[in-house]
């Protein structure tokens, strides 16, 4: 299995003649409004350029998870540095058939993408001679989660491959906790920018709880979701350096933007 990292959440599971796509936040620098003005310093996002690598990695894609895409049913809601236009162009025009959540299906489908299969949380469904499962993702601590787009994390299972989880946009809970104790993935992939908005508290894991992540997964992490939007203060140095002073780093992947990634199964 090869990891495409290409900025953000988005990336490429790269197996056999399948290309899975995660999440396509595809604009250019600086092609969306910042996503907050007063907490963080309002920069339009993303803040960088996807790689130059980046057309020759999505050429070659085949299907496409989405693990969040909209709040309320409401177009000018929907979470963009998950599915913008460009990814939505992306989608459509080359009829990319996509894995989502059963209440995200509706949404996605009147804007005219492929949904091929919808998850509900738990209940496991096949997917490429695999299997793949959904799994809850809390978007924000305290009142905040209930206005975002709490949406899901994926298990995913294919032949002959490590076993991976992807956390999506959510901070540490008993789901989460569930998924690295219980169906031990060989590899974890952790939203960890430390995201706040305006008002409210953090909308993904703070520093505290990315640590917990990394000590209980079982094996190797991934972190994603760093230096690419205005509202995500971590940094990849911050990061690398708790995670060391932690004793955390040796099992912990911080790709950079156009990095690929390779595992063996165990």
């Amino acid at each position: 299995m090869k990891i495409h990292h290409l900025r953000n959440a988005t990336f490429v599971i790269e197996s056999g003649v399948n290309h899975i796509l995660i999440d396509p936040m595809l604009s250019g620098k600086g092609e969306l409004p910042p996503f907050a003005r007063f907490r963080h310093k309002p920069e339009e996002n993303p803040t960088v350029s996807l790689p130059d690598n980046a057309s020759q990695i999505l050429g070659k894609v085949t299907h496409c998870l989405i693990t969040h895409s909209q709040t309320f049913g409401i177009k000018a809601l929907q979470h963009t540095d998950h599915l913008d236009a460009p990814g939505d162009s992306f989608l459509r025009t080359k009829n990319i058939p996509v894995v989502c959540r059963e209440q995200d299906a509706a949404y996605l489908k009147k804007y005219g993408i492929n949904v091929e299969t919808t998850l509900n949380y738990w209940l496991p469904k096949e997917l490429l001679g695999g299997e793949i499962t959904a799994i809850p993702a809390q978007h924000g601590h305290g009142w905040i989660h209930h206005l975002m787009a709490n949406g899901a994390g994926f298990y995913l299972q294919l032949s002959g491959e490590p076993s991976i989880y992807i956390s999506g946009d959510t901070v540490y809970t008993k789901d989460v906790e569930r998924v690295l104790t219980e169906l031990r993935p060989d590899i974890a992939v952790v939203a960890a920018g430390s995201a706040s908005l305006d008002v409210g508290g953090p909308i993904l894991m703070p520093l505290e709880e990315l640590v917990t992540f990394v000590r209980v997964a079982p094996n190797k992490v991934i972190a994603n979701h760093l230096e690419a939007l205005n509202h995500c203060p971590m940094t990849r140095s911050q990061l690398k350096k708790t995670l060391e002073d932690n004793d955390l780093l040796s099992r912990t992947f911080i790709p950079n933007d156009g990095e690929t990634l390779t595992f063996e199964a165990s």
